[in-house]
């Protein structure tokens, strides 16, 4: 029964952490959700050929800021990376682009 109690309460505080970082920072969270769904949905080819494309291209405005943003605020760096990164990770595994 003690077990049952202790994974229940952390559960419960797993959940509420993700629910407080995403009422914390909308808009991080709807740029993240457009990320993870792009990965998701593009083919292994398409991710390598934006790769090819986008080398030594300028980034947009609008993610420079967003990159600006999250050098100036680890907790947001934090909760963005929490986010992305497995299923990002995931995907380039897939498609052999990292080890």
């Amino acid at each position: 029964m003690m077990k049952r109690s202790l994974w229940f309460a952390t559960a419960s505080a797993l959940l509420f952490a993700n629910v407080a970082a995403a009422q914390q920072y909308p808009m991080l969270d709807a740029v993240a959700n457009r990320i993870v769904q792009k990965y998701q949905q593009s083919s292994c080819e398409q991710l390598w050929q934006e790769r090819a494309e986008k080398k030594g291209m300028p980034k947009p405005q609008g993610e420079q800021m967003a990159i600006q943003a999250m050098h100036n605020d680890p907790q947001m760096r934090a909760a963005f990376i929490d986010r992305v990164a497995a299923p990002i990770a995931n995907k380039m595994f897939e498609c052999g682009m990292i080890p």
